[in-house]
């Protein structure tokens, strides 16, 4: 079976985090949009299983971080991926992830 393009995150209405998905590892692209209301989504990676999680972008980078409509790159092994919305008033995000061509 083929990857599914594109992996459907979720639709925020409010601060929180997506359910995970599995990545089956390489290139992908993260995308959001919609209303912020002041709010920050960022893409996760988990490799334990979800134990933890730690955001994809270092600090200071903004690939796959966004406060406004955007789209971002990113290369990872097989991890765990979620989004994670923060700080936002009365938001209206969707967001999603596929893998990008080799």
């Amino acid at each position: 079976m083929g990857i599914p393009t594109p992996y459907q995150f979720a639709r925020f209405t409010a601060d929180g985090q997506s359910s995970a998905i599995s990545w089956p590892g390489g290139r992908g692209v993260f995308a959001a949009f919609g209303t912020f209301g002041s709010g920050t989504i960022k893409l996760q990676a988990s490799y334990d299983d979800g134990t933890t999680w730690i955001d994809v972008d270092r600090s200071g980078d903004t690939y796959v971080t966004f406060t406004a409509n955007g789209a971002g790159g990113f290369e990872l092994p097989k991890c765990q991926l979620r989004v994670s919305l923060s700080g936002s008033t009365s938001p209206s995000i969707n967001s999603g992830v596929e893998h990008a061509n080799q």
